[in-house]
């Protein structure tokens, strides 16, 4: 039988480190995170081509700031779910600019109701969604940087058990044995 080759999991992060995955959003509770955040896009998103293609007129921008929403949704999603450093940047700015949106427009729609006379995914810090819009991005933000932290001190402890086996090799590279 042939062996299959060793998985990515269980690469080295660093040449000579440990056989241990780097942090990353998409793992762990973070892809219960990428899948809340994937289907609030997908309800975002088709919410607002209905609310458009059918009852533009009756209140364009809150149709409008559901589109705005569904592509920030779908942008967090693809962001958390790769995970790479750029992506998680990219994520971050969507999920506080969600944070936000969802803050003023909540509240615009609460303390002065005319100004949306239909629903949208954020009106009344998202009622609608059971207030999800208003939670998920502090849970987001919160995932976020709680793999950074990981990430931190996964790339420092990378970087001494590197310089732990290069003492190592250096120190066992053919000259004396220290006494004992």
């Amino acid at each position: 039988m042939s062996e299959l080759p060793p998985s990515p999991e269980a690469t080295p992060a660093t040449p000579g480190g440990p056989t241990a995955e780097r942090p990353h959003t998409g793992h762990g509770f973070g892809r219960v995170l990428v899948a809340v955040y994937g289907l609030l896009a997908l309800a975002a998103t088709g919410r607002s081509i209905l609310q458009i293609s059918e009852y533009y007129d009756r209140a364009p921008v809150p149709y409008l700031l559901s589109a705005v929403a569904a592509v920030i949704y779908i942008v967090a999603t693809v962001g958390l779910a790769r995970g790479d450093r750029a992506s998680v940047r990219v994520a971050t700015i969507a999920l506080t600019v969600e944070l936000l949106g969802v803050l003023v427009v909540g509240a615009v729609s609460t303390f002065r109701p005319a100004a949306f006379p239909d629903k949208t995914v954020w009106s009344h810090f998202g009622q609608g969604y059971g207030f999800v819009p208003l939670v998920l991005p502090l849970v987001g933000l919160w995932w976020i940087r709680r793999t950074a932290r990981a990430t931190a001190a996964a790339d420092e402890s990378g970087e001494s058990d590197a310089s732990d086996a290069s003492g190592a090799s250096g120190a066992s590279g053919g000259g004396a044995a220290p006494s004992a």
